[in-house]
């Protein structure tokens, strides 16, 4: 397990009194959290407890979905994300996410990480050529296709799809890395790797990771959300909640009593 304590990072996001609703239903609760910078974060609970949705909230993806509301407080920073002079674009630049299944767009490996540069007005070749290399290096890939970078992205493997969307969030330099189960569909092997992987990463990024998986969360965060009904039940340093939890709910979880 990870130690490094909740009190030794300066905080970064930070939610209060945090309500979502989809329509008339009530997905997220009174949510307040302080997530530290620098760290691995990871939320766990049952399915459809509210640990993707809020996830979802810290770069705007409900946005998306029609009917959602939203009361109380998010900001990164210092900065009230759901402010009208926060830019969207700018902010999902800021804070990057990596989805269940990998999700490469249908280009080459080089054009995958060099889409968002790009967007963002980068078009010195030799700029693209540097971040390219830099974030597949970044993602612990540069060395399995660095000979092969006009290939397509789909000739690579699950966990190669899972490392190089990684390194495509990782080019436009973000402060934050959402993980929402990005290791759900790969094989043990490729888990293993992107574990490996976000543990290298948190010294540079903030990470905060939705899994399904306990053993996972034990292995590789700092800090360990518990969701249940859209309620945070218990949150600390994920050595304490998974040895000593304070909450019976809690301890029902992680002991397999329900789930």
């Amino acid at each position: 397990m990870a130690t490094t304590a909740m009190v030794q990072a300066q905080p970064l996001i930070s939610i209060e009194k945090l309500n979502l609703y989809y329509g008339a239903f009530h997905a997220l609760k009174d949510v307040t959290l302080t997530i530290p910078e620098k760290a691995i974060t990871a939320f766990i609970g049952p399915s459809g407890c509210g640990k993707s949705t809020l996830l979802r909230t810290l770069n705007r993806m409900n946005d998306m979905i029609p009917g959602t509301r939203i009361e109380g407080s998010i900001a990164i920073g210092g900065t009230e994300l759901y402010s009208n002079e926060v830019d969207v674009e700018t902010l999902r630049k800021k804070v990057g996410m990596v989805f269940q299944q990998p999700n490469p767009f249908p280009k080459s490996i080089y054009d995958n990480i060099a889409y968002g540069p790009r967007l963002h007005g980068i078009r010195s070749k030799q700029q693209l050529d540097e971040i390219v290399e830099t974030s597949l290096k970044a993602a612990v890939l540069w060395d399995e296709v660095k000979d092969y970078l006009k290939r397509s992205a789909f000739s690579l493997s699950g966990g190669q799809q899972q490392r190089l969307c990684i390194a495509r969030a990782l080019a436009v330099n973000p402060d934050i890395l959402l993980m929402d189960e990005a290791t759900s569909a790969l094989d043990p092997i490729s888990t293993l790797k992107i574990e490996e992987l976000a543990q290298e990463l948190k010294d540079r990024y903030t990470i905060v990771m939705v899994t399904h998986n306990m053993h996972q969360a034990a292995r590789v965060s700092n800090q360990t959300v518990f969701f249940l009904n859209g309620e945070v039940v218990e949150f600390s340093d994920t050595e304490k909640l998974f040895s000593n939890p304070t909450d019976q709910r809690t301890e029902d979880y992680i002991s397999g009593r329900f789930g």
